[in-house]
């Protein structure tokens, strides 16, 4: 049974021959399930990275994407879900209490990546504008280089975070607006546990290839302190700019962290604070949202 969010595309099973229409390349990835469907291999990164490209086309009308050799390839399903549920959350703080949207509805995504999912879903479903920051470089080129390839200068731009410390400062600039934050932290305390884990999801496959099926650098996956550490940070730091952001938001992967975050929020005063919910199969997840106002 699907919990995706009523609102995601992805409720049901794909629709491979839309698919294929949309990317021809992955027909040549796809195979039988032993239940006599098509599916992909998920532990291989090419078949992956098919399947969102033709995802996005198909379904979001993305014309154009990809992203350089090891970077992060996201879930659109997952995305997705966090896009819908900021959508509620929005709508829901609102005095109409309809979702907002259009490009006067102005969002930052802290740490975009190279593949821009959250700017690209959240102008293909709601029509909102966005922000997209990172500390690399090479992302932000391949995240541009998205943007221009399907017409999107005007509705979502970048800025270089020069100052790895930071993650709101010199990037939202005096005077400016957003009606939220979104962020997917890093999830690992260092690059041994990133690797570990990734050998155990190889040995549940039943591979011997150690390649990440979902890629990821070094500042995508790990930080110091992991993710528990990066929240923190952010919402000590999101004490600076409470007059000029809604709502800041967070993907809080690890369920065992929210005991520490609410803490944290406890302590800087934040007058509102909600968790919503995400699950996709087995897996679970949610974000942590809160404000000042």
């Amino acid at each position: 049974m699907s919990l995706f969010h009523p609102r995601n595309k992805h409720t049901g099973r794909y629709n491979f021959e839309a698919l294929y229409q949309a990317c021809p390349e992955l027909q040549a990835y796809t195979r039988l399930n032993p239940a006599g469907r098509y599916t992909i291999d998920f532990a291989d990164p090419i078949a992956v990275r098919l399947l969102n490209s033709a995802l996005l086309k198909s379904d979001y009308g993305i014309d154009f994407w990809d992203i350089p050799p090891g970077y992060l390839c996201p879930p659109i399903p997952g995305r997705a879900d966090y896009i819908h549920g900021l959508a509620d959350l929005l709508a829901h703080s609102s005095s109409s209490r309809a979702i907002p949207t259009g490009a006067d509805v102005k969002l930052l995504d802290i740490g975009v990546g190279a593949n821009l999912i959250y700017p690209l879903l959240g102008h293909a479903e709601y029509r909102w504008s966005f922000v997209g920051a990172d500390i690399d470089n090479t992302a932000l080129k391949a995240a541009q280089c998205l943007i221009s390839a399907n017409g999107l200068q005007k509705k979502i731009q970048l800025r270089h975070q020069p100052d790895p410390k930071h993650l709101f400062a010199q990037i939202i600039q005096p005077k400016e607006h957003f009606a939220a934050t979104l962020c997917n932290p890093p999830f690992f305390q260092s690059a041994e546990q990133a690797q570990l884990q990734n050998q155990r999801k190889w040995k549940n496959l039943g591979k011997k290839n150690e390649q990440r099926n979902f890629g990821g650098q070094q500042n995508e996956l790990w930080c110091e302190g992991g993710e528990a550490t990066f929240i923190v940070r952010m919402i000590e730091e999101s004490r600076l700019y409470a007059g000029q952001v809604g709502w800041f938001t967070t993907l809080v992967s690890r369920e065992n962290n929210l005991p520490l975050i609410y803490k944290q929020l406890k302590q800087v005063r934040a007058t509102q604070v909600e968790t919503i919910d995400m699950a996709q199969g087995q897996k679970k997840s949610r974000f942590v949202a809160w404000r000042f106002a």
